[in-house]
């Protein structure tokens, strides 16, 4: 894995890469002061999760951090992690693992260039400005070599940008294209704003919603930065324990991940919670880039009718149009999003298999879910909210 002069390094952990030479790669666009494009690649949260033992050893996710350095100087470094199952990435591969298997082989542990946990697109092969070329081919050169050298099945890229599957394809890596839901800013001046644009129908039913949601019995609060409490983490670890208990059996981040985010992630969060007198009864869990919003974690130990919407949706593009931000991500998966102002958007992965022949059963099997993908794009936009400029169709 040794290039002279440059050379590709395998981390046990990010302690053993200093947070200036990492972020001078992951966020080097938050040098002037201003937030990154999104705070899931910066040292901060990685340490997170690894402090607080939500990745590491035991947990399927065990840190393999790749720097790439030229002429001495880190240039490159991307958070790669060996995965002993498929769980926690949102970009599914069960079948292929089955499929893998069932044919006599071990499809894992694999290798995955990822952000544990975070169905977020962004930058994975994080390089400086001036070295993009020379450090995402180290990057990936490294993280299959390293695959090779010790017969791992695989190694996946997810999440990544589109310009990042774009020259990961061009180094002979499969491209896939999934899709999720975003709400997209057009400028808007206020929540009114927004609506104005929807269908009669849409803007009634969304009104309507959030006068339900809002009618709970108690009052909604958007907390940020130094007004997140640690006590509040003990409201939402009950919140996130329900709802990782109903949907993953077992909630992927630890208790302390929370007293971690607490010390070094409270500037890049946005709480929401729903309190009924004085105590937190609902909450979500936001996280701040420079021109997005992050939905991320959303639980509730009360049942009370749209007030999963209002919390996860309808506070979201507030906070949005009230900071301009460009738009929304709300997360995996979630068909009930478009209703919202939420429309399609393809997700793009890069992935290499070891294999030659299982290699190509799954670049035919990615060629024809990318044309399924665009397909279910184009139909899901065209049954969107917004009004048509037909007015006969608005009614």
């Amino acid at each position: 894995m040794k290039h002279s002069p440059t050379e590709v390094t395998v981390h046990l952990s990010m302690d053993e890469i200093p947070q200036a030479e990492w972020d001078t790669c992951a966020c080097p666009e938050a040098t002037d002061g201003g937030r990154p494009f999104d705070p899931f690649t910066t040292h901060r949260f990685l340490k997170a999760l690894e402090d607080s033992g939500s990745v590491g050893r035991g947990t399927g996710w065990e840190p393999r951090h790749l720097a790439v350095r030229h002429n001495g100087q880190v240039i490159a470094v991307a958070p790669l992690y060996a995965k002993g199952h498929s769980q926690g990435e949102y970009i599914f591969d069960h079948n292929w693992a089955h499929a893998y298997e069932n044919a006599g082989g071990a499809y894992y542990p694999k290798l995955q260039i990822a952000v544990p946990f975070t169905p977020a697109t962004g930058r994975r092969l994080l390089t400086r400005p001036e070295a993009v070329e020379l450090g995402q081919a180290a990057l990936v050169q490294g993280a299959v070599q390293l695959a090779a050298n010790n017969e791992v099945s695989s190694v996946h890229i997810t999440f990544c940008t589109e310009a990042e599957a774009e020259a990961g394809a061009q180094m002979g890596l499969m491209r896939r294209r999934s899709q999720q839901f975003h709400w997209l800013n057009d400028g808007y001046a206020d929540f009114d704003a927004f609506l104005a644009t929807l269908s009669s129908r849409k803007r009634k039913n969304i009104r309507k919603e959030r006068a339900t949601a809002q009618g709970f019995g108690g009052e909604i609060v958007a907390l940020t930065g130094a007004d997140i409490d640690p006590a509040h983490w003990d409201w939402f670890w009950r919140f996130y324990q329900d709802t990782g208990a109903r949907k993953w059996g077992t909630p992927y981040l630890t208790r302390a991940f929370f007293d971690c985010a607490q010390e070094s992630l409270r500037d890049d969060m946005l709480l929401v919670l729903a309190l009924r007198n004085g105590n937190p009864v609902a909450g979500a869990l936001n996280f701040i880039g420079r021109d997005a919003l992050f939905g991320r974690y959303w639980g509730a130990l009360e049942d009370h009718p749209c007030l999963h919407f209002e919390l996860c949706y309808y506070q979201a593009i507030d906070f949005a149009i009230g900071n301009r931000l460009a738009r929304v991500e709300a997360g995996a998966q979630g068909q009930h999003k478009l209703a919202r102002g939420y429309l399609p958007v393809t997700c793009h992965s890069l992935h290499w298999v070891g294999d030659p022949g299982f290699a190509k059963a799954i670049a035919r099997y990615l060629d024809a879910e990318a044309a399924a993908v665009e397909e279910e794009i184009e139909v899901l936009t065209a049954y969107g909210p917004f009004r048509k400029s037909d007015p006969s169709v608005d009614p």
